[in-house]
């Protein structure tokens, strides 16, 4: 990368006058260096939005999070219109639980995420949760904002809140 010039010779007496230049023939780092922190940076800065998602207004509470696990998870969205969408992929009533019993049959984890926006009455998110417990999936995790009451129970954390419905 950077070839310099290096000027051979010792100090005042026995110069030559018409001094040899070497080649420099170490490399320069600090170009690479320098590369790779921009790098770092730019994927810093990018990596929070990967996350897709459909956006909603998620409520919020003083869940803890649930531990990470090793295959992505399935995420149900319920936005404020009252649409359903699995992963990012907008579904009808009608054709929810075929598709989440083809989803379950390829799945090792019977566990998904229920993303539904804080605007959407209880009634219609207890539909959408008996569907997924229809499609095969029976361990429902509620996502919320962390930011909510935390009712004396100490600092909220961030997270999902695991609602666990069996049957």
């Amino acid at each position: 990368m950077g070839a310099g010039v290096v000027k051979s010779g010792g100090g005042g007496r026995g110069r030559r006058r018409g001094g040899r230049s070497a080649a420099m023939s170490d490399i320069n780092i600090t170009p690479m260096v320098d590369v790779m922190l921009v790098l770092l940076i730019i994927f810093m800065v990018a990596a929070p939005m990967l996350t897709v998602g459909v956006p909603v207004e998620l409520p919020k509470t003083a869940a803890g999070a649930l531990p990470t696990e090793q295959e992505e998870p399935l995420t149900i969205t319920l936005t404020a219109d009252g649409k359903i969408a699995i992963q990012q992929t907008e579904v009808s009533d009608a054709e929810m639980i075929p598709k989440l019993s083809a989803i379950a049959a390829e799945r090792t984890s019977k566990k998904v995420f229920l993303r539904a926006d804080g605007a959407i009455a209880y009634a219609r998110v207890a539909q959408v949760m008996g569907a997924l417990n229809a499609g095969g999936f029976n361990e429902i995790g509620l996502v919320t904002d962390a930011e909510g009451p935390s009712f004396g129970a100490g600092d909220a954390s961030e997270g999902q809140t695991d609602a666990g419905s069996d049957g």
